[in-house]
């Protein structure tokens, strides 16, 4: 009895974007932006080559999508319409991948007018049918549905495998469902409505109780809530959304794949090593070069090879100047430290050593809050230890006691000539702190060396291996379960912990060796990251600090908010002449649109009438009663998000509040604000104004608020150059007065109101790229008028519109373009052949400098005035930094020194070719500092 025959099919669709996306961004000439684009191909090389090594098949295809429309696009105009087009530079590797994946041996199917997905569903069958055994590479949970005894799909890239039982662990319905289970949730992506506000949870508890679509279809009127309503709405849509996500297993494949239903016709072939090593040098792969020439040694000299520099022989993963390719060992060695003994060794190594990866292990993701679990520390490329000290599950071996072990390392911890790294080590320094430890001498952040030099792409540890050394690894949520079944992980065995733990600190040594050479080969970007680790420093003292909440205010203003909001429902009712929920979009259509006749100014995409944010703000400018529910929704989102929560999310022992700041997330530069957003509390009504009034200062001292006066426009006279707008800041004159003096042909002491504030719209919307139509919605007046007041403007800012016409011809060329300080902001979409996203880019090309030069503007200020407090010794405390601003808690005996020295270290931060100038407010709280 001869062993079941394997089909092992390919996503390569999938494949080539996880490709494009993991790896830098290679050319075939180092360094030349203008030569081919090759990361793709590189990426997409190395993928199918470890592929081919670790799965065994008889036959095999590696399937993409062909070039075109397809069966659905006739169903449904709008499929995949929301979908960004291909960048160009993956665009331009398509040919050479599919020519490379071929010279590798594989079969390469492409059909016109099916999608990937049907060919890859159409083989999976016929396979099954003859007892073949089908195993499909994606890392595409759409194709879960294909999912039977005889069809598994595994994730290389993660190490998922998604058998019957997986498939059902991971989305709470068996593959057989699958189908049933998207149609309801949807699908984003392909631009296919499922039942709105349902998600994943809900769709399997639907699934389950009524056991198919069909039945819940049959159903519908017994689903209760808002979900049941959403249902309700899209009946009609739901076997169209179900036909759109089928994959269709019966596609004529003749003249594409010879000889079906037998599948001798996509055996798996040899390499073809010459035309390999052709293609190899035609794109610049010298490493994969040598690897071919070494194709004729014998075999116990590759093994020598491989044993020496792991899977792939010694093979370089990249080919680019001042980049350092790393290799993955293929010895790991991880320690588990339970004795004194070995943590001694330990400890010397780290005394010793030129600089530690160093990782924490916690109760919490928290950081004010997270206690330590376990210590993690690596060397030397491919060996770590990890010292655990408070896992807590039965039978849990004995671990060595969490406080002397701090006690040991603290001396280490707090020496600053000892140089540590980490992956996000402001979190790390949280942790230490809340065991009374301040860890100085960090010197890398992988995190931020990625956010520095690819801003576009994730920063998450796991990314990093991936993309820079084609290492994968532990994921969390194996270790730990995910969603209520999770486990803290004071509860993972010890074993595995240490290696994840181990694992973490290794590649984030690993990963550091691969960036940093980047970065000192570049002095503007290693000055960048610089700024960014200096940056997380004093983020780090602004966290910590914390700022004081007044919770009976807050409650106070919070009822007065509820009684506001129980009046606006009233007087929402009075409008409509009945009740209706004011939460409900579909009562509100029914209001709208069939009781009250108002216009209908767009559609869902299932044909109902719209009655989203937009549609309201519309209608709110001829019709009260959209007004009246727009006043609704933001009186009761800022009760929900920040006066009936705030109070709650104070310290119970300090009563302050303290947020995170995320560093590496926009990619201008600027810092968002989390838990809670202190960024986004709404200052443009009175009532969003009065959260401040619950920011306060403790008795004995004041808040003050000092920022930057027109900082952007600032920036764009500096960068531009223009003589004029250079002119009206050193000349200290009123840059909206100067420019509706321009504008509109009058003197500066004779411009009115109305045309300073017409000026001033126009100043920030040119920043933004604003065109005519926007003007002349902002302003009220006609498209010509608009057009008019653009064109005068230009006629007397000149190099305003020499700088915006540069810069957008430079970002095409190069990609990205560049604040005053050397940080790059990519535009992937910079010369997209759709219209609106090219032209989205271009917009963001212009502002994005004066974006990221303001953000660099701020954090260069952080620095340097906690360098001074530091200095001096100052009681003055940073407790917040919103966008433009630094807010400040002041003892009453350093107003005096503040008022001062605060503005003038702002504008002292940098030379431009107009001053900086910092205003400063001192109150009681942070509303009355303003």
């Amino acid at each position: 009895m001869t062993d079941k025959k394997t089909l092992l099919l390919v996503d390569g669709s999938s494949y080539l974007y996880r490709a494009f996306h993991a790896m830098p961004d290679l050319r075939a000439v180092p360094g030349d932006s203008a030569s081919p684009a090759t990361g793709a191909i590189r990426g997409m090389i190395n993928m199918m080559t470890a592929l081919r090594r670790e799965v065994r098949a008889d036959y095999a295809a590696c399937v993409f999508d062909a070039p075109g429309k397809t069966f659905r696009d006739d169903w449904y105009p709008e499929y995949k319409a929301n979908r960004s087009p291909m960048p160009d530079d993956l665009r331009s590797q398509i040919e050479p991948i599919h020519q490379v994946v071929k010279l590798l041996g594989w079969p390469v199917l492409c059909v016109p007018d099916v999608e990937a997905d049907d060919v890859i569903g159409t083989l999976a069958r016929t396979a099954a049918k003859q007892g073949i055994e089908v195993i499909v590479s994606s890392g595409d949970k759409d194709l879960s549905q294909l999912v039977d005894e005889h069809v598994t799909i595994i994730d290389t890239m993660n190490g998922k495998k998604r058998d019957i039982a997986g498939v059902t662990a991971e989305f709470g319905v068996p593959p057989s469902l699958m189908i049933d289970y998207q149609t309801l949730v949807g699908d984003a992506v392909d631009n296919v409505p499922g039942v709105e506000k349902v998600g994943p949870k809900t769709a399997a508890k639907w699934l389950g109780e009524y056991g198919s679509l069909d039945g819940l279809i049959a159903r519908a009127g017994d689903v209760k809530g808002q979900a049941g309503e959403n249902l309700r709405k899209v009946l009609d849509w739901l076997p169209q959304g179900r036909r759109l996500v089928t994959i269709r297993t019966d596609c004529d494949l003749d003249g594409h794949v010879a000889g079906l239903p037998s599948l001798d016709g996509i055996a798996i072939g040899a390499q073809q090593i010459d035309e390999l090593k052709v293609f190899y040098e035609r794109f610049g792969f010298k490493s994969l070069v040598k690897s071919l020439e070494a194709h004729d040694t014998p075999p116990e000299r590759i093994e020598e090879s491989r044993k020496s520099h792991g899977a792939e022989g010694g093979t370089g993963l990249f080919d680019q100047p001042g980049f350092e390719a790393v290799e993955k060992a293929s010895n790991l060695v991880y320690d588990t430290i339970l004795a004194w003994e070995m943590f001694d060794q330990w400890l010397a190594k780290l005394q010793s050593a030129d600089l530690v990866a160093l990782d924490t292990e916690t109760t919490s993701l928290d950081e004010m809050v997270a206690e330590i679990v376990g210590i993690s520390f690596s060397v030397t490329p491919g060996e770590a230890a990890y010292v655990p000290v408070g896992h807590n599950y039965p039978d849990a071996p004995a671990q060595l006691p969490r406080d002397e072990v701090l006690a040991r390392l603290k001396p280490w911890l707090e020496d600053g000539t000892k140089k540590k790294l980490g992956q996000h080590i402001k979190y790390d320094r949280h942790v230490f702190a809340n065991h009374g430890i301040e860890v100085q001498g960090y010197a890398h952040d992988t995190m931020l060396q990625s956010y520095v030099l690819e801003v576009h792409k994730p920063h998450g540890l796991a990314s990093l291996a991936e993309r820079h050394l084609g290492r994968t690894g532990i994921d969390y949520e194996d270790l730990c379960g995910k969603g209520a079944h999770q486990i803290p992980f004071s509860q993972v065995a010890i074993d595995k912990a240490a290696e994840y733990a181990c694992e973490d600190s290794d590649q984030t040594l690993d990963v550091h060796r691969a960036l940093w050479p980047r970065l000192q080969a570049d002095e503007k970007l290693r000055f960048v990251y610089e700024l960014e680790m200096a940056t997380s420093e004093t983020l780090y003292r602004i966290e910590r600090n914390g700022v004081l909440i007044d919770a009976p205010t807050l409650a106070s203003q919070s009822n007065e908010l509820g009684k506001r909001i129980m009046a606006l429902e009233q007087e929402a009712y009075t409008l409509a002449g009945q009740p209706f929920n004011l939460g409900s979009p579909k009562q509100i259509g029914e209001v709208f649109f069939t009781k009250l006749g108002l216009p209908v100014v767009k559609k869902t995409p299932s044909g109902a009438p719209s009655t989203d944010e937009e549609v309201l703000e519309k209608l709110a400018e001829d019709f009260p009663l959209p007004a009246k529910i727009l006043e609704h929704r933001g009186l009761s989102k800022l009760k929900g998000t920040y006066t009936d929560k705030l109070g709650l999310l104070a310290h119970p022992r300090s009563g302050r509040v303290h947020t995170h700041y995320a560093q590496a997330v926009a990619v201008t530069g600027r810092l968002s604000s989390n838990d809670p957003n202190l960024q986004n509390i709404p200052i443009r009504t009175a009532e969003g104004r009065r959260v401040r009034e619950a920011f306060v200062a403790p008795a004995g001292r004041v808040i003050a608020s000092s920022d930057y006066s027109q900082i952007e426009l600032r920036i764009m006279a500096h960068i531009s150059g223009d003589e004029s707008l250079l002119r009206a800041f050193k000349e200290g004159i009123d840059v909206h007065r100067a420019t509706a003096g321009e504008v509109f042909g009058v003197a500066v002491d004779q411009v009115s109101s109305e045309q300073r504030r017409y000026a001033k719209v126009i100043n920030f919307g040119l920043i933004y790229g604003m065109s005519s139509f926007g003007l002349a919605r902002n302003l009220g007046i006609d498209n010509k008028a608009a057009a008019s007041y653009i064109d005068r403007y230009f006629a007397r800012y000149p190099g305003v519109k020499a700088y915006m016409d540069e810069t957008k011809a430079r970002a095409k060329e190069i990609g990205y373009v560049e604040t005053v300080f050397g940080r790059r902001l990519y535009l992937p979409e910079i010369k997209s052949p759709n219209g609106p996203r090219r032209g989205a880019a271009e917009r963001a090309a212009i502002n994005a400098p004066m974006q990221g030069t303001a953000a660099d503007l701020i954090k260069l200020s952080m620095v340097k005035v906690q360098e001074v407090l530091d200095a001096e010794k100052r009681g003055t405390k940073m407790i917040m930094q919103v966008h433009d601003e630094l807010v400040f808690e002041v003892p009453e005996s350093e107003v005096e020194w503040v008022r001062t020295e605060i503005p003038r270290l702002m504008a002292s931060v940098a030379d431009l070719k107009v001053p900086l100038l910092a205003e400063i407010g001192f109150g009681p709280n942070w509303d009355k500092a303003h």
